[in-house]
């Protein structure tokens, strides 16, 4: 698992490492952003010596950082300029940087082959002012790659979000263990190098604000067939999609569920033609009456919102088995508080699935903070709506979260934007359907169907638009390339 935490924790962590290191703790954090731009520098130039790098420098300690860090590239033979974007400087740092011969200047040289932002740190709120915005964009026009000390400045640290303007680094150096805005702001982070200076979870660490499994973990927990199970063992799933208007809602939900392993898919639904004629395995029927037991129903993509399909909802959570609710079923339980309620009340699991604009209809019905929240802190947004809800709640998006109802949080990164086609979240619904009839909990399911969805996005792409049914059609070669990386075998 990678473990993301909050400033707060971070900085109580740092303060007790103080306490028995002393002033070590900046050395070793200059010597890691120092290893991080010499690796860049071979990568990127093929060499160091004479290469120009310029910091840009804030006032606060991974400004301090940075000056020191000068100390280890000037004595590579970098050309090392820093630039001021405060008033005020990190004194020791400053004085060091001077000592080594570092030049400080007001623009940038007319070459240059690396920065680093150093302008704020883990503290920073809002977006760069004037200057060091100015900058940024000089060093964006002529494509010059940035190491971020930290984080990018102008991305909150607690919250993700990214302001305008702000640095996107191309790599982000970072210590001790990530922050919520390396998952969050991805895109903007880059690669992040995690550096161990010596500030480890018996030093003041609590429990991590959000966790993200390991692709070999999502590989581990993923249900595969044993020599004792049949396709009532490996968890049947019921799929609710699809109308006489959106037939290919209930194709692509029900594909996906197949595709990812389910022993068994019944479909219900008007489009039994369309679904059989695609997945000819699948239990097709009309009426839910004729469906047959399940162990987990997903309800919702494209199946309506008029009287039948409130009725429907209804039936399907008053089943003792896990609920996702997907799509149309997220705008029925929005319009009526008593479907909110049934949800509230459920014993069996809930798991809810929307994106950022149904989730804020539904919590703007419950009369929930987290209609506001989600603007500006995604995390908070997610955990305070599963709360309200009694229900796993699912956000999606370039980075998607899951949280229960006792604020436990996963998350992942789709490390790219491919799968935001129409259509897509209803094959990502029947993937996770399928773990939820294996029996996989409703957080982990609902981070482990994101990845598989992601990956299949990434495979069936190769760098171009897609539409949804490549997407599905991805789904089961995306997962066979992930299972290799499985630790075990049954």
């Amino acid at each position: 698992m990678t473990s993301y935490y909050g400033a707060d924790a971070i900085r109580s962590a740092e303060q007790a490492t103080v306490g028995w290191a002393g002033g070590s703790l900046m050395a070793r954090a200059a010597h890691a952003v120092a290893s991080t731009v010499l690796t860049e520098l071979r990568l990127r130039t093929g060499a160091v010596y004479g290469r120009t790098v310029v910091l840009l420098v804030g006032a606060g300690d991974n400004g301090g950082d940075a000056l020191f860090a000068g100390r280890h590239l000037a004595a590579r033979g970098v050309r090392v300029v820093a630039i001021r974007t405060s008033s005020r400087l990190h004194e020791a740092g400053l004085a060091d940087f001077l000592s080594v011969g570092g030049r400080v200047a007001e623009h940038l040289p007319e070459r240059v082959h690396l920065a680093v932002d150093a302008v704020v740190g883990l503290g920073g709120r809002g977006p760069l002012r004037e200057q060091a915005g100015a900058l940024v964009a000089e060093l964006a026009l002529r494509r010059v790659p940035i190491v971020a000390v930290d984080l990018p400045s102008g991305v909150d640290a607690d919250t993700g979000v990214v302001h305008a303007p702000s640095v996107r680094a191309d790599v982000s150096v970072t210590f001790g263990v990530h922050r919520i805005a390396h998952l969050l702001a991805a895109s903007n982070c880059g690669r992040v190098v995690v550096a161990d200076i010596g500030i480890t979870p018996s030093h003041g660490w609590s429990e991590p604000a959000v966790t993200s499994p390991t692709d070999a973990e999502v590989a581990d927990l993923w249900p595969l067939p044993g020599p004792d199970d049949d396709k009532y063992s490996q968890g049947v799933v019921g799929v609710i999609a699809g109308s006489a208007k959106y037939p290919g809602a209930a194709v692509l939900c029900t594909g996906a569920a197949i595709a990812a392993s389910s022993g068994m898919t019944r479909y219900v639904g008007p489009a039994v033609e369309q679904v059989l004629a695609s997945t000819p395995e699948a239990v097709a029927v009309t009426d839910l009456g004729a469906a047959g037991r399940v162990q987990a129903w997903v309800v919702g993509p494209g199946y309506g919102t008029d009287a039948h399909s409130i009725e429907l909802l209804e039936r399907v959570l008053a089943h003792d088995v896990p609920v996702l609710v997907d799509a149309d079923a997220l705008t029925v339980l929005a319009a009526h508080e008593h479907v909110r309620d049934v949800v509230r009340e459920r014993t069996a699991p809930t798991l809810l699935t929307p994106h950022a604009g149904e989730f804020v209809r539904i919590a703007t019905a419950v009369g929930s903070e987290a209609a506001e929240l989600v603007a500006t802190d995604r995390l908070a947004a997610v955990r305070r709506l599963a709360a309200d809800l009694n229900a796993s709640v699912l956000l999606k998006g370039r980075a998607t979260l899951v949280a229960d109802p006792n604020g436990v949080t996963a998350g992942t990164d789709a490390g790219s934007s491919w799968a935001a086609t129409a259509g897509s979240g209803d094959v990502l619904a029947g993937i996770i359907g399928a773990l939820l009839a294996a029996g996989v909990d409703p957080r982990v399911a609902g981070v482990a169907g994101a990845r598989v969805h992601a990956r299949a996005a990434a495979h069936a792409s190769g760098g171009a638009p897609i539409g949804a049914s490549e997407l599905g059609a991805a789904v089961r070669p995306a997962l066979r390339e992930l299972l290799r990386l499985r630790q075990w075998t049954r």
